[in-house]
């Protein structure tokens, strides 16, 4: 059966209302709840499984029972929720498969797991080519321009030319760093000057000094390695 995204992601949101009301007290909502005692989640789920009855809008139109998923809890269960988006399951069936041609060329010459390249590029860019940073950085793999010219890349927009130059740029990171996947990654983030001066060079020393980096670089590591679990899946 297919799924619509949209109402099993409603449903799920539905399914952690009941405990909280709009004042963060533990008792059940009466709108997320049926007059003989089952939750809204059970009754929206049984017809959507049965492939809805017809005669309930909040099946026929995702946008109907919109309204119940803004009742109490809701801004407390948001960061669970965007997790929940981001979970390895989703990432594999991301943009990867239209470069994985130029992923497998470039990880096979420079002995990189193709993996890693699609983790660093799903966290970087979410596999648009025409991507650009606020600061600058530019396509898939977000090459700022002097490391693109450094690495050869004329066009960083050019996919061909922007996975080239990043898997470049991320095996010599990993050369530096022993094979420490951590550390590299933290480096090509917020570059191999500033991991250097927080004295990080081991997978253990980005574990024990983290702190000195930026947040961003440690939920960015965290990110492409998660995101990397997921296309190993």
């Amino acid at each position: 059966m297919s799924i619509d995204p949209r109402i099993m992601k409603s449903l799920l949101q539905l399914q952690f209302l009941p405990s909280l009301d709009l004042n963060g007290n533990d008792n059940v909502l009466s709108a997320a709840s049926g007059t003989d005692g089952s939750s809204m989640f059970d009754s929206l789920l049984q017809q959507y499984m049965a492939g809805g009855s017809g005669n309930d809008p909040a099946l026929d139109d995702p946008a109907a029972y919109s309204g119940l998923l803004s009742l109490g809890g809701m801004n407390a269960l948001a960061p669970m929720l965007g997790q929940m988006e981001a979970q390895p399951a989703d990432i594999a069936g991301s943009g990867s498969a239209d470069y994985d041609a130029l992923i497998q060329q470039a990880a096979a010459k420079y002995g990189i797991d193709p993996t890693l390249i699609k983790a660093v590029i799903h966290t970087e860019s979410s596999y648009n080519p025409s991507a650009e940073s606020s600061a600058g950085a530019k396509g898939l793999m977000q090459l700022m321009d002097g490391t693109a010219r450094s690495l050869g890349v004329t066009d960083s927009f050019d996919p061909q030319q922007n996975i080239e130059g990043g898997t470049k740029f991320l095996a010599y990171l990993l050369d530096k760093y022993g094979g420490n996947e951590q550390a590299a990654l933290a480096a090509y983030n917020a570059g191999p000057g500033r991991v250097d001066r927080a004295g990080i060079q081991t997978n253990d020393d980005f574990q024990a000094l983290m702190d000195r980096l930026p947040e961003e670089t440690r939920q960015y590591v965290s990110k492409v390695l998660n995101a990397q679990t997921g296309f190993l899946a």
